[in-house]
């Protein structure tokens, strides 16, 4: 059964995605009827979307299972401890999110590579993308802590509305956030191989 915290965050993140991506006319009732549930209602609807376990013992973790692979993303990095990736329902253009590779709740528990990653994934936004500010906020989605990177170029922050990236933009995007990245990580890798032709061929770069 779900906690009264869980239900929370669960419909806040709910209503989130609604007011990204529903039709104007339908938002309000599709609102509501979330806003309605009880905590039978809620974890049956979240059954049937694949978002929680039919056992009802344990929650499927929508970014454990970005983690994991078996929910596709487009990757700005990764650490030991989180990785890097952009946000599908953005607050603006380069909202990245940080996601713990272990499931945490609560942003004390959240780890310093994780931390470190948001950092230097905000330089880059700074870098690349030109924003006002980049703000660094923690939230928590189903019960997973994450770090939120949000580029300002108005008056934007993590209550701003949200509006779904298609995949091209978003690829565009990757490909931008990441370009100067892997240039200067190949320069590096060359300097001391310019010796002679065997020294020449690096090998493919791993994500």
């Amino acid at each position: 059964m779900l906690s009264d915290e869980q239900i929370i965050q669960i419909k806040k993140q709910l209503i989130q995605q609604i007011e990204s991506t529903f039709p104007e006319d339908k938002k309000e009732s599709a609102i509501q009827q979330i806003e309605s549930m009880n905590a039978e209602q809620l974890e049956e609807f979240l059954k049937q979307n694949n978002l929680m376990k039919n056992s009802g013992e344990a929650q499927q973790c929508v970014f454990c299972s970005i983690v994991s692979g078996k929910i596709p993303s487009h990757q700005l990095g990764e650490n030991q401890d989180a990785i890097a990736v952009l946000e599908i329902n953005p607050v603006s253009s380069g909202h990245t999110i940080i996601i713990p590779r272990e499931h945490i709740s609560s942003s004390e528990q959240m780890p310093q590579e994780a931390v470190q990653l948001a950092k230097d994934i905000g330089t880059i936004i700074k870098s690349k993308l030109n924003p006002k500010d980049v703000l660094v906020k923690y939230s928590n989605a189903f019960g997973h802590e994450i770090i939120n990177i949000i580029p300002v170029y108005e008056n934007e922050n993590l209550d701003s509305q949200r509006k779904k990236a298609s995949p091209e933009e978003l690829e565009e995007l990757q490909n931008q956030l990441t370009q100067k990245q892997e240039v200067q990580e190949e320069e590096q890798e060359k300097k001391p191989e310019e010796i002679n032709e065997e020294n020449t061929w690096l090998p493919e770069r791993i994500p």
